[in-house]
């Protein structure tokens, strides 16, 4: 008796696939669909579990761009506190597929709308990147300013990148029910003030997110045709839904959701590729929990995992601790001596990423 079952890889057999593999070993859950070469110029972009990636790709040999480095004189940790050496431009967390697009659109006008400049005790923030500038900025002008600067290097990025490595994270959002813009925070969260009559909850649903992503993908190739887009969506479970929904439903929706769609767009598209970072982390495939005990934050030992299978397959082994220091040590030391200063001391940065919006909702949390 013949089944077409016979003869197939222990890789597509649950127990074999799963139960008996070895996280630490497994060498066959991603196979590349194209190279990432180190001369590859790579932009990423995100959630917040993309910051981490991105800084384990450079640290690791990779060509990861940045159109917009810090100042000289700000040290390393302190940068990341004003939206710095997180990703390839200063754009902060992009949460949905939505906030890609407008970021594509807007880049490619480089108009700036004081519509979405929100106020905070006399100062001002980029409601489109509220976590950029902590302390707000003096006026209205000086935002859309830097903003329009922003998007002329965000241009630049997505013109000269070979690679694009985006890491879905949510389907929620709020929206500006006059312009329909969404923002990567609720408004009342670090600035602005939640009006209903003004903001509305936007639960995006399959072919919005589809359609989205599709015309990102569009307008990026219409300057970029050759580019190549490395999907993962992120194994961080949202803070809080705005729903009526259990948390942990709303969340086993949207991740199955972003899942269903990054896997649709891989099948279709020669030049998107799709890395299982997900199943790696959130899934049986660890066999222990690779989250610390907020069961939120992934743990060493899991991004340990998820990299590793990563730079397996795409040919640069991840660097030992020490080497990774010795690069970061380099590069400050290198950034002092273009600029003639020397390196200042700045305090430790926080537990979480210091960009990370969607961890302030926890604040709102019932004791």
């Amino acid at each position: 008796m013949r089944s077409p079952y016979s003869g197939l890889p222990p890789r597509q057999f649950w127990r074999s696939g799963v139960v008996e593999s070895d996280p630490a070993s497994i060498d066959d859950l991603y196979i590349k669909k194209f190279a990432i070469a180190p001369t590859d110029k790579v932009a990423t972009a995100g959630s917040c579990f993309a910051q981490r990636v991105s800084t384990h790709m450079r640290e690791n040999g990779f060509a990861i761009m940045d159109v917009e480095p810090p100042p000289a004189v700000l040290p390393d940790d302190a940068a990341k506190k004003f939206g710095y050496d997180i990703y390839s431009a200063r754009y902060g967390n992009i949460y949905t597929v939505r906030q890609l697009l407008q970021l594509a659109q807007d880049a490619r006008s480089g108009e700036a709308d004081a519509a979405n400049v929100w106020e905070k005790d006399g100062r001002y923030y980029d409601a489109l990147r509220p976590n950029i500038e902590p302390d707000g900025f003096e006026s209205v002008e000086e935002v859309l300013e830097l903003r329009r600067e922003h998007l002329a290097k965000v241009d630049f990025l997505f013109a000269e990148m070979d690679v694009f490595i985006f890491t879905f994270g949510l389907t929620e959002a709020w929206a500006d029910r006059r312009t329909g813009r969404v923002f990567p925070t609720a408004p009342g969260t670090i600035a602005g003030d939640y009006d209903p009559d003004l903001f509305e909850l936007k639960n995006f649903g399959f072919n919005e997110i589809h359609d989205d992503f599709l015309a990102f993908y569009g307008l990026v190739r219409e300057r970029n045709p050759d580019v190549k887009i490395l999907l993962t969506v992120s194994p961080v479970p949202m803070t809080a839904t705005a729903t009526d929904k259990h948390v942990l439903v709303a969340n086993t929706y949207l991740k199955s959701l972003l899942r269903t769609v990054a896997g649709a767009l891989s099948d279709a598209h020669a030049n998107i590729d799709y890395f299982p970072g997900y199943e790696m982390v959130a899934t049986a495939f660890s066999k222990t929990s690779f989250y610390d005990a907020n069961r939120r934050t992934v743990n060493p030992q899991g991004l340990r995992a998820v990299m590793r299978i990563f730079f397996d397959q795409h040919g640069i082994a991840a660097a030992p601790e020490k080497t990774r220091a010795e690069l970061r040590r380099a590069r400050r030391q290198a950034k002092a001596q273009r600029h003639k200063v020397a390196p200042a001391a700045t305090a430790a940065p926080s537990a979480e990423d210091a960009a990370c919006e969607d961890i302030l909702l926890e604040t709102f949390a019932p004791r």
